[in-house]
């Protein structure tokens, strides 16, 4: 259950400072170095960085392990304890903000929720949206004040490979939240294999924001989600679980906090196939 507005605008946020542990979790999947160059010449004032790879990830798996993909979830007492050494404890006010149409700040901000964090909140419009007011930024990074670790044992709202078809057939819906051309099986850019999971809709990312990289308006969210029944049982992915989020903060703010993630995603269904 989301506790709250999933999203803060940039006026909001910066009359907050202060009082809220701000988050920038800039990233590149091609340059993975670059969102914390960018952090390290300029951030939100106050802001600690999360790594997508070393802090929102653990380390990639294979062989018998129950998630193959990409970015695999880290341990939960791991990411409780990276949280807690930001400052973040179960009930911390927290912001978090990308440049990437919240891509990779909807990743910390559904991990958070789905361990029990009860106050977490996207940046809508990320760091563009903070620079279009002109609002205040630094290169200095602040002071850690570490806290006692949140105790979540596992994450809620996660489906694991070996349970997709058994609630595939029980009639839950799996959304695919990549570009059409990658669901298609037209262009693979990243996994080794082209094409996306029988029985899956198409339902991009990317169109849950507009072209500055804020939410659309809570009608047209649900505009956008109107077509699935409101009985079904919703399981989003995306290439490793990272985009996926962002359809999910889509459908909460269309009213559905019950969607659920393959956090292996394409990346860990293919290869599972004989020829990933």
């Amino acid at each position: 259950m989301i506790a709250r507005s999933p999203l803060i605008g940039a006026a909001e946020l910066c009359s907050k400072l202060g009082e809220v542990v701000v988050v920038d979790c800039r990233f590149s999947l091609a340059e993975p170095d670059l969102g914390v160059a960018h952090y390290t010449t300029e951030h939100i004032v106050g802001a600690h960085y999360c790594h997508l790879e070393h802090d929102l990830s653990a380390p990639v798996a294979g062989g018998a392990a129950i998630n193959r993909g990409r970015h695999p979830l880290p341990e939960a007492a791991t990411f409780c304890g990276v949280m807690a050494a930001l400052g973040i404890g179960r009930d911390t006010p927290v912001v978090a903000y990308d440049d990437s149409g919240l891509a990779f700040a909807s990743r910390l901000w559904w991990m958070l929720n789905a361990l029990g964090y009860t106050q977490v909140q996207v940046l809508d419009g990320g760091w563009s949206a903070w620079q279009e007011l002109g609002l205040a930024t630094t290169a200095v990074k602040p002071e850690i004040r570490p806290v006692t670790a949140h105790s979540a044992v596992k994450y809620a709202g996660i489906v694991e490979f070996p349970e997709l078809s058994d609630l595939q057939a029980a009639g839950a819906r799996l959304i695919d939240a990549r570009e059409p051309a990658r669901y298609r099986g037209e262009l693979e850019p990243i996994d080794p294999v082209a094409g996306h999971i029988p029985g899956a809709v198409n339902y991009p990312w990317q169109e849950a924001t507009d072209a500055t990289g804020r939410a659309l308006p809570i009608a047209e969210q649900r505009e956008r989600w109107q077509q699935l029944e409101a009985s079904e049982k919703l399981i989003v992915y995306c290439g490793s679980g990272v985009t996926a989020c962002v359809n999910i903060l889509s459908l909460v703010l269309a009213g559905r906090d019950d969607a659920l993630l393959y956090p292996g995603s394409w990346s860990d269904w293919c290869a599972r196939l004989p020829n990933g």
